[in-house]
């Protein structure tokens, strides 16, 4: 079962949709390890338990404080979305490519790990496979999250709808495969066009999927609409998460939460804050709502 309320982490790598000033504020504000476990020690002292993470740089310094605390955090659960493709892009940029495959691949892995995954590359190669890439690609990024308590793998959105564009279906139901055999736990899919993947997703043979998409009552990154989001939502057989509930700002918190969890009746919200009573007035309300 979905958690109701999800502790996004947008706010702690300076990512505001609305306001560059804000986003720089937030960047600044969040240089250190110790502001951001602040925060989610505030989040998980008011009773949340589950935690969205991207896989970006700051991710495995997150992990590591995690796993160094495990009776801090014992009930903790994870939501990592991933690849994070700016990571790979920075990595790249700043190291050249076999720099990026040491930093990326070498580090943190084992003998049995390297050759495993040597040998899924090897495939890539002669084989031009696009499911060992993904393979190669989660297996990645799921050495940050070892031994932490994981609960459903998201695909980020920027792959989810770049594969969704190009309508190949092998991969969507390969991932979901392969989380679940190998990490024995469900798939994800971050999208920025809910009622596209998720009749494409039933067309993959993806049965009652998990999409997160942002879903508010102002229509904001709702593509192509809201009345299609809406639709999808009460008529398709699929596990919504809502994320930018309040639309940036554009939305009171009691309007939004109302919206998504009574208007549709989803029961997973994910959000992002970095105040003590924001955090709280949100959980409040989800709880009452969801």
């Amino acid at each position: 079962m979905l958690d109701n309320v999800i502790f996004g982490d947008n706010q702690f790598f300076g990512i505001n949709h609305m306001s560059e000033e804000k986003a720089d504020a937030l960047a600044e504000r969040f240089r250190t390890l110790e502001a951001i476990t602040d925060v989610i020690d505030i989040a998980y002292d008011s009773g949340i338990r589950a935690f969205m993470l991207n896989t970006n740089a700051r991710a495995k310094e997150i992990c590591d404080h995690l796993r160094r605390n495990p009776s801090r955090y014992k009930d903790l659960v994870l939501y990592p979305s991933m690849p994070y493709a700016h990571k790979y892009a920075t990595i790249v940029a700043e190291k050249g490519i076999f720099g990026a495959i040491n930093e990326v691949i070498l580090t943190d892995s084992s003998a049995g790990d390297i050759l495993g995954m040597v040998g899924k590359g090897s495939r890539i190669l002669f084989e031009k496979d696009i499911l060992k890439m993904m393979q190669l690609l989660v297996d990645m990024e799921m050495k940050t999250f070892r031994d932490l308590n994981v609960k459903v793998i998201f695909l980020q959105n920027i792959v989810t709808d770049l594969l969704l564009g190009f309508g190949i279906k092998d991969i969507f139901a390969g991932f979901a495969e392969y989380v679940n055999k190998k990490y024995g736990v469900e798939a994800g899919f971050n999208t920025m066009n809910l009622p596209k993947l998720v009749g494409f997703l039933h067309e993959c043979g993806v049965e009652d999927p998990i999409v997160c998409s942002s879903i508010n009552k102002a229509g904001y990154f709702m593509n192509p609409d809201i009345e299609s989001y809406e639709k999808t939502v009460r008529e398709k057989r699929f596990r919504p998460i809502a994320m930018s509930v309040l639309a940036s700002g554009a939305v009171r918190p009691k309007d939004a939460i109302d919206y998504v969890c009574n208007d549709l009746g989803i029961k997973s919200v994910v959000f992002g804050a970095s105040s003590r009573q924001h955090i709280m007035e949100t959980k409040k309300l989800i709880d009452n709502c969801c």
